[in-house]
């Protein structure tokens, strides 16, 4: 606890030496008269020495020493004018040059600290008066920098430090000045990470500031290539993942596998790598490496096996007769009034060119079906006699 202290005021000593000096013809700076000669008994001057108690007292009670000032000198609502000396907050401000709401806020702090006996009422206070203080880390405990702390935000921002364990009036007074949050998070990489910890842990509950930041991602091209690239990675890890996880894995052409001991003994050790990177680290080329890798071992698996080799290419070739049938059946003719006004020569070039490849493509079929005497025959070539001499 702490007693506060007024200034103390110039001593007489000092206005005798400066009288002194002036009747001995000496000339004294008018505006210097208060601070001449002026020093306590360790040399310190005293004026200096005022300014260190002041201080000391502001240090060691924080805002407890202007709380003091307002508590003794406003006028509690229940009081008449006439009956102390006391002023309105109102006055109170406009003597000290401020808002009536920052007096409001100190006279409230104390209120609090009162109904918990830290300090005295208002009623037991006259202007003037000196009382022991509380200690300065117990401000905050009562001080609000702004009214927000009995709001529906301050409360659930009250509650949430709590659940942090940090004080409430640290949480409040950063939510109550955003642009000192701003700058913060602009200048600290630690703050930004802090920011955007804060922002994932928010979004899981919060679909609309989900929705508000996928809106932002897609409107700023950088973001858009960003999250791109990282999809990109995660694809590809989860790739070597599933490997690991099944035992299985994905020709070129789509079939599933069971993976090779050593195939899989390869993605198990490029995915520990993987997960021993970093949250900060970029695993994108980590990511790409893995994958190339153990796409490159499922090639080579498929190339080893004949009968799995027959069976990519018969896959990727119903894949790719799937897509052509899927895409001439969206072809249609259906307003074969207007042929005439979409029609240009090049349309039935390119599908008599189609028409082309898909009669050799089915007689190479009907070759390869075929039984091998009909097969050479049909691959027979004539070739003409030679001239008669």
């Amino acid at each position: 606890m702490t007693v506060a202290i007024h200034p103390t005021s110039e001593n007489s000593e000092g206005s005798e030496n400066a009288e002194g000096s002036a009747s001995e013809g000496y000339w004294v700076e008018p505006a210097a008269e208060g601070s001449v000669a002026e020093s306590s008994g360790d040399g310190v001057h005293e004026l200096v020495a005022a300014d260190a108690r002041e201080f000391g007292v502001y240090a060691r009670t924080g805002g407890w020493a202007f709380a003091l000032k307002v508590a003794r000198s406003v006028r509690p609502g229940g009081q008449v004018a006439g009956e102390t000396p006391k002023v309105s907050a109102k006055e109170f401000a406009e003597l000290a040059g401020c808002s009536p709401e920052r007096v409001m806020r100190y006279y409230k702090a104390w209120d609090m600290a009162a109904d918990d006996a830290l300090v005295p009422q208002f009623e037991a206070l006259s202007p003037g008066q000196e009382v022991e203080l509380p200690d300065a880390d117990v401000w905050l405990s009562y001080y609000s920098s702004r009214n927000s702390a009995t709001s529906v935000r301050g409360t659930a921002i009250t509650a949430a430090a709590e659940a942090e364990g940090i004080r409430p009036t640290k949480a409040l007074e950063v939510a109550e000045n955003p642009t000192a949050l701003r700058a913060a998070i602009l200048a600290d990489p630690s703050t930004a990470q802090a920011a955007r910890a804060a922002l994932l842990d928010r979004m899981r509950e919060d679909p609309s500031l989900q929705a508000e930041l996928a809106r932002d991602v897609v409107r700023t091209e950088e973001l858009k290539k960003a999250v791109a690239t990282e999809n990109r990675a995660a694809d590809r890890i989860g790739y070597v993942r599933q490997v690991v996880d099944s035992g299985q894995v994905k020709t070129p052409a789509g079939q599933t596998i069971d993976a090779p001991a050593e195939l899989r003994a390869e993605a198990e050790r490029r995915l520990s790598l993987l997960d021993e990177l970093d949250d900060d680290e970029d695993a994108g080329e980590w990511a790409t490496e893995a994958y190339d890798t153990v796409k490159s071992l499922v090639v080579q698996t498929v190339e080893a096996n004949p009968e799995l080799r027959v069976q990519e290419r018969r896959t990727k070739f119903y894949s790719s007769l799937q897509r052509a049938t899927k895409v001439f059946e969206e072809l249609t003719l259906d307003d074969a009034g207007d042929l005439d006004d979409i029609y240009e020569t090049d349309m039935l070039d390119q599908l008599e060119s189609l028409q082309q490849a898909l009669t050799a493509c089915i007689e190479n079929l009907r070759r390869a079906t075929a039984p091998a005497g009909a097969a050479a025959a049909a691959g027979a070539v004539t070739v003409p006699a030679a001239p008669a001499d």
